[in-house]
């Protein structure tokens, strides 16, 4: 049962993304992304057919990715709520929805051409966040 957010629970999710068809349905996708979570930046490589690296890294380094995926450890926890309970995301939890109906946008990068990669493989994307359904998570003290 890993604690999210951590690399050990990265990682469960990318097997199970591998595992899964999802690739095969939606084709490569080659980014590297970043998550941060309260004052904890994660960065999550996806190469071709899989998940090439996880590392936990520094501001710094989130700013040289392609694009951050940024909200609270609260918002966090409904967004993998909502999928646990459903087995998927639902229409407000999608990363989509997230990032359209917020006041601050959920992608956040540098470079726009760059950051287009979350719209470009926002499904497969999806995809992988949606595999926590098959998890069991935890969450630090003091997440709500």
């Amino acid at each position: 049962m890993p604690d999210f957010p951590s690399i050990e629970w990265f990682r469960q999710a990318a097997d199970l993304l591998e595992k899964s068809d999802s690739y095969k349905r939606l084709g490569t996708c080659d980014t590297e992304m970043g998550i941060k979570v309260g004052d904890e930046y994660f960065e999550i490589d996806f190469e071709a057919f899989g998940v090439a690296d996880i590392k936990k890294i520094d501001a710094a380094r989130a700013d040289e990715l392609d694009f951050t995926l940024v909200q609270s450890p609260e918002a966090w926890k409904a967004m993998l709520d909502d999928i646990k309970e459903n087995g998927h995301a639902t229409h407000e939890f999608t990363l989509n929805s997230l990032d359209l109906r917020s006041n601050e946008e959920l992608a956040i990068g540098k470079d726009y051409v760059r950051r287009d990669a979350f719209y470009r493989f926002n499904q497969t994307l999806q995809e992988y966040f949606d595999m926590s359904a098959q998890m069991e998570t935890t969450y630090p003290a003091g997440v709500a």
